[in-house]
């Protein structure tokens, strides 16, 4: 840092929040893995307040009907969680973000609050229906995920607001999940498409379905038709697999891919559609099997 920078490290939100309504021009750091790639400049000015000693922002409690990630979690706390397999997508994707040394110091506030189309956590958070807590000197907010981020690298927190935590409502924790990931290599790489699927069955019948894709559009997005055409459908039905129900042109109207030097807009609605049908196919196979966790 230069000598232009002053670095501001509060223990409580109450002072960080405070330091936000006087300078909301103040750079937010927590695992910086986004934040110092980002910086065009050779060094960084102005205040950085590093929210990474604030004890109440990091951890994972259970309120009774909503399920608390603080905003300072990182995805090693989130990997070694003990949570319902309706988490195992979430787990999945955090093995894949970046290498462990990423996974120790990024946080899941960071994540959400960069914005990048291809931020791995996102279509399993939309999955779990999260929604996200903003807290400003004026008090605290929430907003559905799906409300908050409007486009790449765009939110709605304002510049008075941290991300204080992620939230997701109980009834969301149910059923089983997958996660799969479309990159040139295994590790280490941007994703080209991604896909989380979570799946309620009762009586051996699909009662809810959340389906999400990311990677393929300017924000993740849910697929709220062919989670539609799947309630109702026996599990044990040899008609499944899954691409026996879903149709390429249901993603396509909802996803708005690029061209980029990853891949073409073409292939990616392919990719979508096969990635997507193999999470479907590993949840089904969970339930089949008697509601074992994800694949890893």
């Amino acid at each position: 840092m230069s000598s232009n920078t002053t670095y501001i490290r509060p223990l409580t939100i109450e002072d960080a929040v405070d330091v936000l309504s006087t300078s909301a021009a103040a750079v937010i750091a927590a695992g910086c893995t986004d934040l110092f790639p980002l910086t065009s400049a050779p060094r960084m000015t102005g205040q950085v307040l590093d929210i990474t000693g604030i004890k109440e922002m990091r951890g994972i409690t259970d309120n009774g009907e909503m399920r608390r990630f603080g905003g300072a979690s990182t995805w090693t706390d989130i990997i070694r969680a003990d949570l319902p397999p309706a988490y195992d997508m979430l787990k999945l994707a955090a093995r894949e973000i970046g290498s462990i040394q990423i996974q120790n110091a990024g946080t899941i506030a960071g994540n959400l609050c960069n914005a990048s189309p291809a931020a791995d956590s996102i279509p399993c958070l939309l999955a779990l229906d999260a929604s996200v807590e903003l807290t400003s000197a004026s008090g605290s907010r929430q907003l559905p995920l799906s409300d908050f981020i409007v486009g790449p690298r765009k939110t709605l927190r304002q510049a008075d607001e941290i991300m204080t935590a992620v939230l997701v409502p109980k009834t969301a924790e149910t059923g089983v999940s997958s996660f799969r990931k479309l990159g040139t290599r295994k590790y280490l790489i941007i994703s080209i498409v991604m896909a989380a699927a979570r799946i309620e069955v009762s009586d051996q019948r699909i009662t809810h379905a959340a389906l999400s894709l990311g990677s393929c559009s300017p924000v993740a997005v849910r697929l709220n038709k062919v989670e539609a055409d799947l309630i109702g459908l026996d599990i044990h039905n040899a008609a499944i697999p899954a691409s026996h129900y879903v149709a390429e042109t249901d993603i396509e109207a909802v996803i708005n891919p690029i061209d980029d030097i990853r891949g073409t807009a073409s292939y990616r609605i392919t990719a979508a559609k096969t990635l997507l049908c193999e999470a479907i196919d590993n949840c089904l196979n969970q339930l089949r099997n008697g509601g074992g966790g994800a694949d890893e």
